[in-house]
């Protein structure tokens, strides 16, 4: 297939997501609008608390507004510290995000595992940063496919070992174009993949320099992992990966790059990665700073409203939460307790637990005083209800979540909602 047909066909995919039924598969949405297509009901502007309207609970909401200041604010970001951006789009697997994202100036899209990979490509993502060493034979075989497809494919993914340099050479052997690859530096021991130590860096580099199936582009790595992260801590692990760059570049492993990646960025430490990633000197060829982070898309009410770095550094702006998990009360059993109809099937809580932000009855809003969760079972949260709490069964509570992305793959098709309720899209994920 050509490279025109291939985009055609991810454009008709891509608007091939509003031409998708609506019917009992997708949770929360109206029962009335089985068989309309998404881009029908979207169309309706139907509204999420109007009672005419349908929207059962639990719902998720996205918010129209804050989706759309997140996307700015980090353009911004990113262009005003001379960064490339590669979202991490397993946070949302929502392809319209990633070209939202990309619209919103993101060089590419950082993925995971082959599955995401997959999902991408079929929707027309022109640059992928796999964030894992990749050892897998029908997957490395599916990607040499797709680069000798589409000359305007770029994938880059990590090695880090010898062992790996070894498995993805024997499974790529006849292929055309050489796979791009960065040397994963280790955050430290007891963090999570990577090399280790210096010397593991250079034997993992002159293993793919002895290959001619992989083309070693740069290093990278995941600051987040380092062991007791601090500013001090955090900086200093970004520095030695610079250096990395610095000596392999020295040593002729870059070569046949056009380009040297150095990548780092989670959605914890990118100032950090911005101040180093500044002072990355001249190389052979010119540097791609790629910045990885993720979760700001949506942001979150606790884990990153915690540890984003603007807290840091206010005068860059702010994130916005952009989640709603909007549940309804159906036990008021006693007055200092109270369950609703959402649980561990619709609420992420690997990290935090739901927050309760406010209380909607009969068309008004008023704050969640007094409520707080203290558990989940799979279909309900137990709420704590102190003396102020004005609560009835029947009452709708929206909640704040934490962890976008165990936030997202718990809805296939996600609603998005302007500050009134009047919904005006549905975002499509896949996991």
């Amino acid at each position: 297939m050509s490279t025109d047909a291939q985009a055609r066909l991810a454009a008709e995919r891509l608007a091939g997501l509003a031409g998708e039924r609506v019917d009992h598969r997708f949770k929360g949405l109206p029962p009335d609008a089985d068989g309309l297509t998404v881009r029908e009901l979207a169309a309706q502007r139907r509204n999420l608390f109007r009672d005419g309207d349908g929207f059962t609970t639990p719902v998720l909401a996205l918010s129209a507004e804050r989706l759309e200041h997140n996307l700015a604010l980090m353009e911004t970001y990113t262009s005003r510290h001379g960064l490339a951006f590669a979202p991490h789009g397993k946070t949302s697997m929502a392809p319209q995000l990633f070209h939202r994202q990309i619209e919103h100036g993101a060089w590419g899209i950082t993925l995971a595992v082959p599955h995401q990979v997959r999902v991408a490509r079929a929707f027309g993502i022109r640059r992928v940063f796999l964030a894992n060493e990749l050892v897998d034979a029908p997957a490395l075989r599916w990607i040499a496919g797709e680069l000798a497809a589409d000359p305007e494919f770029r994938f880059v993914c990590y090695v880090d070992s010898v062992r790996g340099v070894e498995l993805m050479d024997a499974a790529l052997r006849g292929a055309g174009r050489p796979v791009d690859v960065v040397v994963e530096l280790g955050a430290g021991e007891g963090a999570r993949t990577g090399v280790r130590t210096w010397a593991d860096a250079l034997a993992v580099a002159d293993a793919v320099a002895g290959t001619h199936t992989l083309r070693l582009v740069g290093v990278a790595g995941y600051e987040a992992q380092v062991p007791g992260a601090s500013p001090a801590l955090v900086r200093g692990w970004l520095e030695r990966l610079v250096a990395l760059a610095v000596e392999l570049d020295e040593a002729g492993l870059f070569a046949d790059a056009a380009q040297i990646v150095v990548s780092a960025g989670g959605s914890e430490w990118f100032d950090a990665v911005a101040d180093v990633f500044a002072e990355v000197p001249e190389l052979s060829a010119p540097v791609l700073k790629l910045l990885r982070s993720g979760a700001y898309v949506s942001h979150d009410d606790v884990h990153y409203r915690r540890l984003t770095p603007f807290n840091r550094v206010p005068e860059e702006g702010a994130l916005e939460p952009a989640f709603r998990l909007w549940a309804q009360v159906v036990s008021r059993p006693s007055p200092a307790e109270a369950f609703v109809n959402a649980g561990k099937r619709d609420a992420a809580y690997d990290l935090d637990h739901p927050v309760a932000h406010v209380v909607r009855r009969n068309g008004t809003e008023h704050p969640a005083t007094g409520i707080e969760v203290t558990a989940l079972s799979d279909q309900h949260l137990w709420l704590r209800t102190g003396p102020g709490a004005h609560l009835e069964v029947g009452d709708w509570i929206g909640f704040g979540l934490s962890h976008p992305c165990t936030s997202f793959d718990k809805w296939q098709l996600i609603p998005v909602a302007e500050a009134d309720g009047t919904v005006v899209d549905y975002i499509r994920t896949f996991f």
